[in-house]
């Protein structure tokens, strides 16, 4: 009997764990951009901070879907970019742990592998430049040389996710994005972009820079960061007084404490709870009911 119950038990947590697809990985092109056919960089991946990876000199763009339980699934999408200063990518905190909740709550996630400039294959040459780019007199303003292939890809991926939402079991009126730093930076430029048109964007500690223009038609806008952010504590309300300048739907969370990218970092402050935050924002504003 005991047996019986045991192989019953295993048996319901292989359906449980079979309801939900294993996440797939594809490339975002079909042939490599111009100029990026033969890459002299390799890409890397570092720990940091352990046991979370950093994916850096990445030339090979892809999207990784992690879709819901179809139980669960509200045919919600979003876009997922994590963050690194245009040179790497927290992929783990910033980038798949972020999926993997969403699509645990029913709403499919695709993280965006973008390209990053190069850095130097040795480890700590890289670590000290990067620490060094972070610190000291950083600029808000500052544009990266290494935005345009980003913002290619981000737009790429977009179009290539409504174009194949259906296959997804996503509803194409119901696909946003959220970014973190970097790859908030990249996820307001969608808002603005006059072809991406996301149906709602998430902004994760990054800001709406001087002479970027909100368009009368954006998307709503989730915004949230940590007033004791070293890069963009100074500029905390950018995006939201940019999205309300332009008289379009915005939401701002400052949190006390949590620093620079807290990502899915539990670190027992209130930036713990933003994906919670972000979630009810999106139940409230409708997007995960069908034919909002």
């Amino acid at each position: 009997m005991r047996v019986s119950l045991i192989l019953a038990a295993l048996a319901l947590a292989g359906v449980a764990r079979a309801g939900a697809p294993e996440p797939k990985t594809f490339p975002l092109y079909d042939t490599a951009p111009k100029g990026w056919e033969h890459p002299a960089q390799v890409e890397l991946t570092e720990s940091w901070p352990p046991p979370h990876r950093m994916l850096r000199n990445v030339t090979a763009p892809t999207i990784t879907a992690f879709l819901p339980d179809p139980a669960k699934a509200t045919g919600t999408g979003v876009l997922v970019l994590p963050g690194g200063g245009f040179v790497a990518l927290s992929i783990d905190e910033e980038g798949n742990d972020v999926a993997r909740w969403l699509a645990d709550h029913g709403i499919a996630a695709f993280v965006l592998k973008y390209r990053l400039g190069a850095t130097p294959a040795d480890q700590k040459v890289f670590f000290e430049g990067f620490r060094k780019m972070l610190g000291g007199k950083f600029d808000p303003e500052a544009r990266s040389a290494n935005e345009p292939a980003a913002h290619e890809d981000g737009e790429a991926a977009m179009a290539m996710l409504k174009a194949r939402a259906v296959s997804f079991g996503v509803d194409p009126r119901r696909l946003g994005v959220v970014g973190f730093s970097a790859g908030g930076i990249m996820a307001l430029h969608l808002g603005m972009s006059p072809t991406a048109h996301p149906a709602f964007v998430g902004d994760i500690y990054a800001p709406v820079r001087k002479g970027e223009t909100v368009p009368a038609d954006a998307a709503p806008l989730f915004s949230a960061l940590a007033a004791d952010d070293p890069l963009f504590g100074g500029v905390t309300t950018a995006s939201y007084d940019a999205w309300r300048a332009a008289k379009r739907p915005a939401e701002l969370h400052v949190y006390e404490h949590g620093g620079h990218g807290f990502g899915m970092r539990k670190q027992g402050t209130t930036s713990d709870g933003w994906i919670d935050d972000f979630y009810h924002w999106l139940v409230a504003g409708g997007f995960t009911k069908p034919g909002h």
